[in-house]
């Protein structure tokens, strides 16, 4: 049972990443996130933040 539910945290928080400004979800590199190169879909900005586990 404990590792379906490491399965399903992995699933849905690693490498997941939200924009500041619209809180779009996208799913990239850690380092690229860093970097500046991934662009949000939604308004082109380059301000991320990590998922929040509640």
């Amino acid at each position: 049972m404990a590792t379906k539910i490491l399965v399903a945290q992995t699933r849905l928080f690693k490498n997941v990443f939200v924009c500041k400004n619209c809180n779009a979800k996208m799913r990239a590199d850690p380092k690229k996130i860093a970097d500046g190169t991934i662009r949000c879909r939604k308004c082109k900005k380059r301000a991320f933040k990590t998922i929040r586990k509640k």
